[in-house]
């Protein structure tokens, strides 16, 4: 088994915080061989940042694969420009509230989510990234929901304030996915 994930966005969004705590997640609960490979941009908030996240039974080859089996896109820009990275077959999940580009191909599946507005329903944008985090396990049953926020609150914790709207930011990214797989 060998998933090559990326996720894509504008510095500020998240981006790195959504591989991070996806790589450790797999690492805490697996035996698999896991690489994190982030990319800045010149800025950081506001700029390009993308990451890579790589899971394998076997070594990992590359941390930055060439070909993606899924895309996390933030942004328009991301979609733009990252959309034929990804395999045939393969997945695409969009911030709906930001991307308004398809993905101009018929042979992946694309899941919209509406994550930016979804973060400020909850009264938030810093929880953007944890929503978007819920929809993809939500939808991909990749890992037990559980172990996923145990990291998130383990790793995201020390600001108390952000524990409750985290738990509702991802239950509510798990609800979407959920409603998205159907």
């Amino acid at each position: 088994m060998e998933l090559n994930l990326m996720v894509a966005g504008f510095g500020g969004q998240g981006v790195m915080m959504i591989g991070k705590l996806l790589s450790q997640a797999i690492c805490d609960s697996t035996d698999y061989n896991v690489t994190f490979f982030p990319s800045y941009g010149a800025q950081q908030r506001g700029g390009t940042a993308n990451c890579f996240v790589v899971a394998s039974d076997r070594e990992v080859g590359s941390p930055k694969p060439a070909v993606v089996d899924e895309l996390i896109v933030m942004n328009d820009v991301s979609m733009v420009k990252y959309r034929n990275n990804v395999r045939s077959g393969g997945m695409i999940f969009t911030n709906s509230s930001l991307v308004k580009s398809g993905a101009e191909r018929d042979d992946v599946t694309v899941v919209p989510i509406p994550v930016t507005e979804m973060a400020m329903e909850l009264g938030s944008l810093k929880v953007l990234n944890i929503v978007m985090l819920g929809a993809y396990i939500g939808y991909t049953q990749l890992m037990d929901e559980n172990l996923v926020l145990d990291c998130v609150l383990r790793l995201l914790g020390k600001k108390q304030e952000f524990i409750e709207l985290n738990k509702k930011a991802f239950a509510k990214g798990l609800e979407a996915g959920r409603k998205a797989k159907g």
